[in-house]
């Protein structure tokens, strides 16, 4: 078949026909058809020749063009797409034949003065070629894979966007547990370990997900859709209340326990708005709506706040809390409920405290106020004990300093004076001879700390080093710390320790400072210091806030 004796119209019918079915662009379809007889006359002509073919837009007519290109007499590498300037000189002169021309930097070439120049382009007409039935079918090919590939890269243009919102479809089929959904102009695929519970689906089912995640891969695009996400039950929330659709209340965290119980906690910027009221509706009809979709999960709607401790009071409903105690540093949190309120607490399996957690992004602990009391007592018998061991006192005095609020011997001995002479019963010959023993207590344990340092092979750089104490560096050399250098290579999560997460559980992390109170932020400031001192770092680099960090560093505290 020859394109020449064809209805050259019919191309560009049948691109209008494939366009229209596949829902691309006509244009896309062209080109296929273009590269596909490209394809066709390179097994005519030759593979090694650059064939290219141009179909008039208006008319169907196709031209078949060889390209030639001029390059450097040592680069040639295709004798039949390339060839030198010696090569192109007889080529190189005004064609009678408006089908032959030159360009050079993408324009036509209207000067041929100075001869061919590296880079110009020859580009030559050749008869088109008759398609065999072979030919024909390899063009076929073509096109058909062309038009599969535009196909799939508008898929993807056209749910990449929609990934994080909600998508209505229709089952098509079961495949090992994993639902295939029909989501109009695509597939889309439900995972078994995305579906609530022991959901199960027949074929023509309508079904409501959330999509989770679009990929484009080789065999078209993915698009992977999920039930049990917490942001599906947060986006269901939004369709059904209208002000958090509108921006007047907000989502703020969401926990889910798949099927069984959620907490979401939200918070209204109107006054004159009850967020929780909002999202439970007129007889619960809002609520009602979303467990009724999540196939009868409850869900307690909890209202938000900046402050962690009372956030944490309101995701612990509907047990009552106590106390709550705040660990900064470690990120953790103990709460302190009624004893008869401790299931409640926790829930059944854990699933109260375990969702608590999720929302408030805390590790909890719960005590009951017995525990609470007998820890309490056991830290203050201590303290007791420290005083009375340390300070030779006797056990009521001891008891009036810890009760006082003085947990170590650092705090008596050098407390304002003022702050002893506040205690009843305590004059000022008495403070003095407080602060005496403790001083003395803790100038005998430096010595010894020193002592044992020295003996670990401590050497003077790390001993003269501002902001270490002897018992720091004792604690120091026994791991191994001796010298300035080796200090200075530590992390500060090494020296104040901090909290790491292996296979989900958070893990802590001892740090060789951390019994001496040193803070994350404290450790960073004397290892910098230290690298000041050596060298490494360059003070103008530290004041503009632009330090090196050792390798590690970033994870202190994760």
């Amino acid at each position: 078949m020859a394109i020449t004796s064809a209805n050259q119209l019919e191309l560009l019918q049948t691109a209008e026909a494939v366009a229209r079915e596949k829902m691309i662009e006509p244009e896309l379809v062209i080109e296929a058809m273009e590269d596909s007889l490209a394809r066709a006359a390179k097994s005519r002509y030759g593979a090694e020749m650059d064939i290219r073919v141009k179909i008039d837009r208006k008319t169907g007519n196709a031209t078949f063009t060889r390209v030639r290109t001029v390059v450097e007499d040592e680069e040639v590498e295709n004798y039949q797409a390339q060839f030198t300037p010696a090569q192109a000189r007889p080529y190189f002169e005004p064609q009678k034949s408006v089908e032959n021309y030159w360009t050079r930097e993408g324009e036509r070439l209207a000067d041929f003065a100075g001869g061919p120049l590296v880079g110009d382009v020859f580009q030559e007409q050749v008869p088109p070629v008759e398609l065999g039935r072979i030919a024909a079918q390899s063009a076929k090919q073509v096109i058909l894979q062309r038009v599969r590939e535009a196909e799939r890269d508008r898929q993807y243009e056209e749910f990449k966007d929609r990934a994080g919102s909600i998508i209505n479809g229709v089952v098509k089929r079961e495949e090992y547990g994993n639902i295939i959904v029909d989501v109009g102009r695509g597939e889309a695929i439900l995972r078994r370990n995305e579906k609530i519970g022991r959901e199960s689906y027949r074929p023509n089912d309508r079904i409501r997900a959330y999509v989770k995640d679009v990929r484009r891969e080789s065999r078209g695009p993915q698009i992977f859709l999920s039930r049990t996400d917490p942001q599906f039950m947060a986006e269901l929330f939004k369709m059904e209340v209208p002000e958090i659709y509108d921006g007047v209340i907000d989502i703020k965290a969401v926990a889910r326990d798949p099927g069984s119980r959620a907490k979401i906690a939200v918070i209204s910027y109107d006054n004159s708005i009850d967020p929780v009221g909002a999202c439970v509706g007129m007889r619960g009809s809002r609520v009602q709506a979303v467990v009724g979709e999540l196939q009868g999960e409850k869900i307690d709607i909890i209202p938000w706040n900046e402050d962690q401790a009372t956030f944490l009071v309101n995701a612990l409903q509907p047990a009552e809390v106590s106390k709550v105690v705040f660990d900064e540093d470690g990120g953790r949190i103990e709460v302190v409920v009624p004893d008869e309120q401790l299931s409640l607490a926790i829930g059944r399996r854990g699933q109260n405290v375990r969702l608590a957690s999720q929302l408030t992004g805390l590790d909890i602990d719960i005590l009951t106020e017995e525990e609470e009391s007998k820890r309490r007592q056991a830290e203050f018998n201590a303290r007791t004990q420290l005083f009375m061991d340390a300070l030779d006192l006797d056990e009521f005095f001891a008891q009036l300093l810890v009760a006082e609020g003085f947990t170590d011997l650092e705090e008596v001995a050098y407390v304002e004076l003022d702050e002893l002479l506040s205690i009843d019963g305590v004059d000022e010959s008495t403070a003095s001879e407080l602060q005496a023993r403790a001083r003395d207590v803790l100038e005998a344990r430096n010595k010894a700390a020193m002592e044992n340092a020295r003996a670990l092979g401590v050497e003077d750089s790390l001993v003269e080093f501002e902001g270490l104490t002897p018992q720091m560096i004792e604690a120091l050399a026994k791991d191994g710390i001796k010298t300035l250098e080796d200090f200075a290579t530590c992390a500060d999560w090494e020296l104040a320790g901090g909290w790491t997460t292996v296979d989900g559980q958070r893990v802590k992390d001892d740090g060789l400072l951390e019994a001496f109170d040193v803070s994350l932020e404290e450790a960073q400031n004397l290892i910098m210091t230290a690298r000041v001192s050596l060298g490494w770092v360059d003070p103008a680099e530290l004041n503009a806030g632009e330090p090196e960090e050792a390798d590690g560093e970033e994870e202190a505290g994760a």
